[in-house]
């Protein structure tokens, strides 16, 4: 699991870079500057958990069957939140309505966070931090 861990998080830190130039460059002068700001974000918090998958599959300090839960949460919070996000921020350029999709957003934000609280139990149950 470890292995597909990482190529994820190598896949989505790609992505949020090729998708963090497009949005600085090939996007500035298509959409408002508002939801420049919002494509931005979406990228940000892919880059953030792009990392943190870097993160989870390399420690000793989190179990195999918690990795695993916390990649699909950060997979599927990605793919919700930021997806939404980007779908939402280019709407002006596509002239297709993401609205109807956008109640996903909360979803992956919330699965997000739920990775986050689980190596955070991860950590807390770890005898070597006991010390």
């Amino acid at each position: 699991m470890n292995r597909t861990i990482l190529i994820t998080a190598a896949i989505f830190g790609i992505i949020a870079i090729a998708l963090g130039a497009f949005g600085a460059h090939g996007l500035k002068q298509l959409i408002s500057v508002e939801a420049q700001q919002t494509f931005e974000t979406g990228v940000r918090y892919q880059m953030y958990h792009a990392l943190l998958l870097l993160f989870v599959g390399t420690t000793t300090f989190i179990k195999e069957k918690s990795k695993t839960i916390i990649y699909y949460l950060v997979v599927v919070g990605i793919l919700f939140f930021s997806g939404s996000i980007y779908g939402l921020a280019t709407m002006e350029v596509t002239n297709i309505n993401f609205k109807s999709i956008g109640f996903i957003t909360p979803i992956g934000g919330l699965l997000l966070i739920l990775s986050w609280v689980l190596i955070m139990v991860s950590f807390l149950k770890e005898k070597r931090y006991n010390s």
